[in-house]
């Protein structure tokens, strides 16, 4: 089947994406479905979808559509997966309008540096000047808390 994408954030199933992310992706287990949807609609969204309409794939741009991007949440859902769907997603991102002329377009990733490398994402020339703050387990912490009230 073909891959369509498109950016339109009415098409994107939404359940879908939440049930992906807070299950199934190592970098966002229990995230609840309203942070789903702020980060959303703060990011430009791609999705990725068969000829019958349905979702099997999506990536968001956290950007200020000037000088830098940050490109997160990228999936494909695994019975899709193999059919070159991943980079059908980041090759549309890469075309975006909004995309062009950014100083500094970056990720972080797990296990697809060869994805990536393709597009010409590469280690940071200079480590020594990023820094950050980390909260791996922020979403399963409020949980918890949350079960506690």
């Amino acid at each position: 089947m073909n891959l369509h994408v498109c950016t339109d954030k009415q098409r994107l199933d939404v359940a879908l994406i939440h049930q992906y992310l807070s299950t199934q992706a190592y970098w966002s287990e229990g995230i609840p479905r309203e942070t789903v949807q702020r980060a959303i609609d703060g990011s430009l969204c791609v999705g990725g979808y068969l000829d019958d309409g349905s979702q099997v794939a999506f990536a968001r741009v956290i950007t200020d559509g000037a000088t830098f991007g940050y490109l997160a949440d990228v999936f494909v859902l695994p019975d899709h997966r193999g059919r070159g769907y991943s980079t059908a997603l980041i090759e549309a991102l890469l075309a975006e309008p909004a995309l062009q002329g950014l100083r500094r377009f970056m990720l972080a990733t797990r296990d697809a540096h060869g994805l990536y490398a393709r597009f010409g994402f590469a280690a940071p020339a200079r480590p020594e000047l990023l820094m950050e703050i980390a909260r791996p387990t922020i979403y399963q912490d409020a949980a918890a808390a949350a079960v506690k009230d």
